[in-house]
């Protein structure tokens, strides 16, 4: 998608851009109207925050900083997870590897015993179907609590960026940045962080799905020498190479929740409507989503129209009509005309 007409600023050297505004509302009450929708809803949801550690001793950085200079202070310091875009299976990609189990139900399986997964909202098979003796609370009309542990596991490397303030022989500062991938773990020996919860799941003895688990997490890093001493946890080389103590925080964001299936009727002001980039060849372009109908557009609220062919105007007293739509020959159409349903003469063979 080209961004030169959503740049927030109208230099064109901008490297970033803001998305274009896809539904508008024009304030009316009249321009919104219900729709169902098939979607899943969330009955219940736990959230927890969980936080690793891991020391580096000896990590060298890079580039070098200029021989004859020092290190006055650390400006900043940054970390972020390691990703390689054109390999998802690089040993060395931050991975989370989250194992699950749960008591007080099951997850359903198939022949082999592997456990049914069906696809989520992310479109990827990142759900389970949950199986559980609810009739002990389907009396009170309440949900069944589970229990289940949760070991998530990381592996990877992170990447760790830290702003030196340098001092050469002449006493000019300046700022350099060097940059070193750190491991974290790896497979055979990964980082492991556990935790356990609770979590509800609602009754489905008369329903035709059952409820679902499905768990997503996320981690980001943080970094900082390990005493928070310029002096003592950075050393430089006779070459300029820079060697440093760290402690790197591993923060994970970890969800798991209960979805059932569910048909909703949502407010809606129509559909997104996306503006298109014009060609000068073409004079039409198909549609991509189908039109809504809805109770204005059958045939009972049609508007009147004079088109002696619209193919709203249908004989009303089962007479007559066009031909090309069953009937017998011309007739009123009963739009209130007067016209009739004459079919179209045929064009002449050298203009077809």
């Amino acid at each position: 998608m080209s961004c030169f007409g959503n740049r927030p600023a109208p230099d064109l050297y901008e490297n970033c851009c803001n998305a274009g505004n896809l539904c508008k509302f024009s304030g009316k009450l009249e321009d919104v109207v219900s729709t169902p929708i098939y979607v899943q809803s969330v009955y219940d949801a736990v959230l927890f925050n969980l936080q690793g550690m891991k020391t580096v001793q000896g990590q060298m950085f890079s580039p070098n900083i200029p021989c004859g200079s020092t290190i006055s202070r650390v400006v900043d310091i940054r970390c972020k997870r390691f990703f390689n875009p054109c390999n998802v299976d690089d040993p060395r990609n931050l991975n989370l590897d989250v194992n699950t189990s749960i008591s007080g139900a099951t997850f359903l399986q198939n022949g082999q015993g592997n456990p049914l997964e069906v696809v989520g909202p992310d479109g990827t098979l990142s759900e389970k179907i949950l199986y559980a003796d609810t009739k002990e609370c389907d009396d009170k009309c309440m949900g069944t609590p589970i229990f289940g542990t949760q070991n998530v596991s990381i592996t990877g490397n992170v990447l760790v960026y830290i702003d030196l303030l340098l001092c050469d022989r002449c006493n000019n500062e300046s700022v350099c940045t060097v940059c070193a991938e750190v491991n974290v773990a790896t497979s055979s020996h990964p980082l492991v962080l556990t935790n356990f919860f609770e979590i509800c799941m609602p009754s489905a003895i008369d329903t035709a799905f059952l409820p679902r688990f499905t768990e997503f997490t996320n981690v980001a890093c943080e970094a900082r020498l390990a005493t928070n001493n310029c002096g003592r946890d950075l050393s430089v080389g006779p070459d300029g190479e820079v060697c440093g103590n760290l402690i790197i925080a591993l923060c994970v964001s970890a969800e798991k929740k209960v979805v059932v299936p569910v048909q909703l009727c949502a407010l809606s002001t129509g559909f997104a409507e996306i503006p298109t980039q014009s060609n000068p060849i073409c004079t039409t372009f198909p549609a991509l989503f189908p039109n809504r109908i809805g109770e204005a557009d059958t045939a009972e609220n049609c508007p009147d129209s004079c088109d002696p062919c619209d193919p709203c105007c249908e004989p009303r007293n089962g007479s007559g009509g066009n031909p090309a739509s069953g009937g017998n020959g011309p007739a009123d159409c009963g739009c209130g005309c007067g016209n009739e349903c004459t079919p179209p003469r045929p064009e002449p063979r050298h203009r077809r």
